[in-house]
């Protein structure tokens, strides 16, 4: 593989600073590092993923909690102790008690809300993993564009001072005016300006990319061919809710089945409950024999609680504080729709006049370079006007350097117009809720990723 040197340690000087100038050298030695590679170590390295993760894990511990109230918990302990006098306490040598729910209404209605919940915090994972997938993305493909417009600057640049030199000398003899001169140096600076604009941008998108990554500045070189064709999407595509409305429209569902919990934990509901307890006594240390006649040392006791609430004003708060969350969360996934569907519509109007821009930019490239090849050819073979009084005159080598410079930068126009579409395109899929398309020609181990993860 084919690595640039000039643009790159460009960019590497502005990415490290002064104190990795002497790597500099080596930069055309560094190995380039692949789109889904970045993706990969963006979504490892990403804290929203992480968190998301968290969540997941705590919606798995919320739903085991409220199933296993159905599973009877056992604890084991010692109350020994003497006493003087009529014994106040049980002489248990050794205890263990069990108890579990049996039969509860609103228990159900919470198993529910836990089993939405997880759901809910699955897709938010996966959400968070798209969102960084698009953000790593953006910024690769952004600095593989910088790349390339760097080396048409550079040519750029190179053909200004050319330009320079030319108008230095027709001015010295006396050919053109000085303002042709002055007008030569002012394109080199903007061209120098356009130069430092593009460096400096670069720098910020390897630190960004660094920043997603966790890898160092200096080894994020790009590699234009790890670039996968985006997906033609349009609008009118098979609807698929993003991971985001999803997750929210499945967290309101969470919210109206624990507030319906809640409900029946405040209406006349009995709760019906299990529960044992085995106890070894002994009078060794008190005088219960005393007091108590057949005194054994083996005690169990087995039994069944029916609770029926009927004054809880503290429940019935509960109940009413959950039902606002449902409806405040019901009303924020009609919301998150609402904006999905303006976003699409926004983009897929961007999209068509992009792609207008893209191929008027690509047919002004085409002229220029048309332009070009007729200017070459003037100046290798003149333009046949002949030296007659009113004849076109004869083309100067300053012609050539314009000619080269305007077909440089009709070059990089069209890149940027590519690039511009791109993005669209690929915000466009996310907003689709195809964004998985995407992620399987960057990553096609993918889903077997998000699985393992999670």
């Amino acid at each position: 593989m084919k690595i640039r040197s000039n643009p790159r340690q460009h960019l590497l000087r502005f990415a490290t600073g002064a104190a990795l100038a002497a790597l500099l050298p080596c930069a055309p030695l560094l190995s380039q590092i692949s789109l889904s590679t970045v993706v990969d170590q963006a979504q490892r390295n990403s804290s929203p993923v992480k968190l998301a993760q968290a969540d997941v894990r705590k919606a798995e511990a919320s739903l085991a909690e409220v199933k296993d109230a159905y599973v009877p918990n056992l604890t084991i302990g010692s109350t020994v102790g003497a006493s003087v006098g009529f014994p106040t306490g049980q002489p248990s040598i050794a205890n263990a008690s069990m108890q579990s729910l049996v039969w509860n209404s609103q228990q159900r209605e919470y198993i529910r809300a836990a089993h939405r919940g997880l759901e809910a915090s699955s897709l938010a994972l996966k959400d968070a993993r798209e969102q960084v997938a698009l953000d790593a993305s953006s910024a690769y493909i952004e600095l593989d564009v910088i790349d390339r417009e760097l080396e048409a600057a550079h040519e750029q640049a190179a053909l200004a001072e050319r330009l320079v030199t030319i108008e230095t000398q027709r001015t010295d003899a006396g050919v053109d005016p000085l303002s042709e001169l002055l007008q030569a140096r002012l394109t080199a600076a903007q061209l120098k300006l356009k130069l430092i604009h593009l460096e400096s941008r670069a720098a910020t998108l390897i630190a960004q990319l660094a920043s997603l990554t966790g890898l160092p500045a200096v080894s994020i070189v790009v590699d234009h061919a790890s670039i996968p064709e985006i997906p033609a999407v349009k609008a009118d595509a098979v609807p698929v809710l993003p991971a985001g409305v999803s997750s929210a429209q499945i967290l309101a569902s969470s919210k109206q089945f624990q507030a319906r919990g809640d409900e029946l934990a405040a209406s006349w509901r009995p709760q019906v409950s299990f529960g044992a307890q085995y106890n070894l006594d002994s009078d060794k240390l008190n005088n219960y024999s005393t007091y108590y006649r057949n005194f054994t040392p083996n005690n169990v006791s087995l039994g069944v609680s029916i609770v029926i609430p009927v004054f809880d004003f503290a429940v019935r708060a509960k109940a009413r504080q959950t039902a606002a969350d449902s409806l405040r969360t019901t009303v924020e996934a009609e919301q998150a729709q609402r904006q999905n569907d303006v976003q699409i519509a926004t983009l897929t109007g961007s999209i068509r006049e992009l792609d207008a821009q893209a191929e008027v930019a690509s047919l002004k490239q085409q002229i220029a370079g048309e332009q070009l090849k007729a200017v070459e050819a003037q100046l290798q073979l003149g333009n046949g006007a002949g030296s007659e009084p009113g004849a076109q005159p004869q083309l100067s080598p300053k012609a050539e350097q314009q000619a080269r410079i305007d077909e440089k930068q009709k070059s990089i126009d069209a890149i940027d117009a590519g690039f511009d579409l791109t993005k669209a395109r690929l915000s466009l899929l996310r907003a689709l809720g195809h964004m998985d398309d995407w992620l399987r020609e960057v990553l096609p181990n993918a889903q077997t990723q998000a699985t393992t993860t999670q």
